[in-house]
């Protein structure tokens, strides 16, 4: 009997992690529905490898519900694929991390056939109509997509690295059609480029007239966007998807010969498109060139020459158009008797549909720390010319400082950040002396004290190994500390792993949430069924956290859910991820 009530509890605790299709056998024209569901919670879902399918639509559903003393519990990710090929596809295996094993779902395949009509409803025929002898045969629709081209407008399909293409997007109804409404569904994300979007709200929103391949059209433009390309190469464009609802006449009519119309729901795409992106010539690159494409103005200003002691500010500033925010300026060599700061960075660049334009500049606090004539060396700054296709370079005049006097405290109201560190040894090199000494008589090792000390090194090394080994037990015994400090790796691993994926908007955001779940499992002991908001912040609040600090928190932690499925710029994830781990710094600090 014992045996028996082992058997069924090791069945009732069994996992299960499935994967299931709505269907596996659909049209060109129609989607799937695909849920990955588990019996117990899990963390570090993984999907599957994806191919034929664009992927869409995804969504969490959690059931923790407890029936007659017994806990039932389910969670499930679902996902939305529409079909991009005809053939028959292989879904692979998804995987899921549960009680620190790994479980994966059975592939399964989707056959993907021929488009399906889909049928209309039908106006039911009316007996009380005199009319309706017009109405009973069957008619013809027109077609709901015909007069309606959505269109990206590409002003440049094969531009260098780092130079600027803009493309518009325009939504064309021909004279003879009608839109009643129309959204967005998919967006464009713009991988391997820098981009800035300008999306035209309802109310800026105008109807134009234009032609569209020779004939009359009217026109409403959608967004705006300015790339930047960041790597040479044939560069995809993801579609823009918009959903559109078209009054479409029936074929009947009325006694005044008046069109009968009916509202259909369609959608039109811009469909992918590609730009062939040119790599800058290496025939005569400057060895200081550092990315900046355009037509640039470089200039090093200090604000003074002559100093009393007090500091002096050097301004290192690039002005002129071209990708401004997408390369570094050059740094200043200063001689040892001028002690510079790190420098305060500032920006004045607009990004209109033509480009950026405006300049950046740093500046740095130089204090001098003794009397003297200092040169600041000539700095030089290169960029490629697309006017002329070379590249060009400015180089700085030589700047003479001349320090008349030395006060002891000109360094004390500059920030401690902004002080520029200094290698251990380098501030006394200056005194450092090549002399090397060595002792006349040399003491032998045999009866020294060092002898004697090796001698009995052995013995007292005896505790301090039994010592160790009761620690290695005691640490592997402990169950729940292995478990955080698990977590704790984890939450260091995905952090690294959001780095390195910044400019990939899905595995960044993917690895950025799975960071702050780990870590807080780690620092909290809690499992991820457990993850309210209410109850993290209430545990947080409990283990000294700050309130701001926590709120924090809980807005990267919904930057991350949003943006997986929003446009991002390379920016923005630079700036979830400053803000990442500087808010888990913080929690460090004060749990």
């Amino acid at each position: 009997m014992i045996i028996l009530l082992l058997s069924l509890q090791g069945l009732y605790a069994q996992v299960e992690f499935k994967a299931v299709p709505s269907r596996t056998s659909i049209g060109i024209n129609e989607k799937v529905r695909v849920e990955f569901v588990m019996n117990k919670d899990g963390d570090n879902f993984t999907l599957p490898s994806i191919t034929g399918f664009q992927l869409s639509g995804q969504s969490q559903m959690m059931n923790n519900s407890y029936v007659n003393g017994k806990r039932s519990y389910s969670k499930s990710y679902s996902f939305l694929l529409t079909p991009t090929a005809k053939g028959t596809f292989t879904i692979g295996s998804a995987s899921i991390e549960i009680d620190n094993k790994v479980y994966k779902t059975q592939p399964f395949k989707i056959t993907v056939g021929n488009a399906v009509q889909q049928q209309q409803p039908q106006q039911p025929y009316n007996p009380y109509n005199p009319y309706a002898q017009q109405q009973q045969a069957p008619q013809t629709s027109q077609n709901p997509n015909e007069g309606l081209h959505l269109v990206a407008e590409i002003s440049n399909t094969n531009p260098y690295v780092n130079q600027p293409v803009n493309v518009v997007y325009k939504l064309y109804v021909s004279q003879n059609s009608l839109v009643s409404n129309f959204w967005e569904t998919e967006s464009p994300q713009y991988n391997d480029f820098w981009s800035q979007i300008e999306v035209v709200t309802s109310q800026n929103m105008k109807i134009e007239q234009g032609t569209y391949r020779g004939e009359s059209y009217r026109y409403v433009v959608l967004r705006k966007t300015v790339l930047y390309p960041q790597k040479s190469g044939r560069l995809e464009l993801d579609p823009l998807v918009v959903q559109l609802m078209v009054d479409v006449p029936t074929g009947r009519v009325d006694m005044f010969g008046r069109s009968f119309t009916k509202q259909v729901k369609t959608s039109a795409t811009t469909g992918k498109q590609y730009i062939n992106v040119r790599p800058l010539p290496e025939a005569g690159k400057p060895d200081n060139f550092s990315g900046a494409v355009g037509n640039f103005d470089f200039k090093v200003t200090p604000n003074k020459t002559t100093s009393n002691g007090e500091p002096i500010q050097l301004t290192v500033s690039v002005s002129g158009k071209g990708n401004l925010k997408l390369f570094t300026l050059p740094k200043p060599q200063v001689p040892a008797a001028l002690e510079m700061y790190d420098p305060e960075h500032k920006e004045n660049v607009k990004t209109p549909l033509t480009g950026m334009t405006g300049s950046i500049s740093d500046v740095y606090t130089i204090v001098p720390s003794a009397k003297g004539k200092y040169p600041i060396k000539p700095l030089s700054f290169s960029w490629f010319d697309l006017a002329t296709g070379k590249y060009k370079t400015i180089t700085s005049d030589e700047i003479m400082i001349n320090v008349l006097k030395v006060d002891a405290n000109a360094g004390d109201n500059v920030p401690v950040s902004q002080k520029q560190k200094l290698d251990p040894g380098e501030q006394f090199r200056f005194i450092a002396l090549d002399t090397h000494l060595q002792p006349q008589q040399k003491e032998d090792f045999f009866g020294s004290g060092l002898f004697y000390a090796l001698l009995a090194l052995p013995l007292l090394l005896i505790p301090v190994v039994v010592l160790a080994k009761k620690k290695k037990e005691a640490y592997d015994s402990d169950v729940t500390g292995s478990k955080i400090r698990n977590n704790n790796k984890l939450a260091r691993r995905y952090l690294s792993e959001a780095k390195k994926q910044l400019g990939s908007k899905e595995p960044f955001y993917l690895a950025l949430e799975k960071a702050l779940h780990n870590f807080l499992k780690a620092k909290l002991n809690i499992e991820t069924s457990d993850m309210s908001r209410e109850n993290i912040r209430e545990l947080l609040l409990s283990r000294g956290a700050n309130p701001d600090t926590v709120n924090d928190f809980a807005k990267i932690m919904d930057s991350c859910e949003f943006a997986r499925y929003a446009p991002s710029s390379g920016t923005a994830m630079q700036q979830d991820y400053d803000s990442a781990v500087s808010v888990i710094t913080a929690l460090e600090k004060q749990i």
